[in-house]
């Protein structure tokens, strides 16, 4: 009887959730007060705890950023790539409102949002000329200890 119950209210809790994050997501998309470009880059840096998009020109400039913590999520959550499809809609809803034509996506960092972010940008209609991993890796390491003697 016990687990049932604790479903049902699980259940509720999510879609909670999920009504006040949409809402929030709403709130910001209808804030942005940006200048106008007709191109422009998009680094997604998505870690194990949060997923921040960042929106610049082809200057570098930075005309917006999101990450899941603005959005509206807390703790764990933030780390999901629920969140990071979340924040992709909001930044999608921004560069709609910039009249943005082309779009390079550039992402980094190991987490869940990379792939769920990508994809959220290629539903909402965006034209994405290019997808690019700049994840830095290590090519050969740092230094090893010297060796122990005994």
């Amino acid at each position: 009887m016990g687990k049932i119950h604790l479903t049902k209210e699980n259940q509720e809790q999510a879609i909670k959730d999920t009504e006040v994050i949409e809402k929030t997501a709403q709130k910001e998309a209808n804030k942005s007060t940006i200048k106008r470009a007709s191109e422009g880059k998009i680094y997604v840096t998505s870690s194990y705890n949060n997923t921040i998009i960042t929106l610049t020109n082809n200057k570098g400039q930075v005309l917006a950023w999101k990450s899941a913590g603005s959005v509206g999520f807390k703790g764990t959550k933030k780390s999901t790539s629920f969140a990071a499809s979340k924040v992709a809609e909001t930044m999608s809803g921004i560069c709609k409102k910039i009249g943005l034509e082309k779009l390079n996506i550039f992402v980094s960092g190991i987490g869940a949002g990379r792939e769920s972010s990508v994809r959220t940008f290629i539903g909402q209609g965006l034209n994405v000329v290019s997808i690019k991993d700049i994840t830095p890796i290590p090519h050969n390491g740092c230094r090893p200890r010297k060796i122990r003697r005994v």
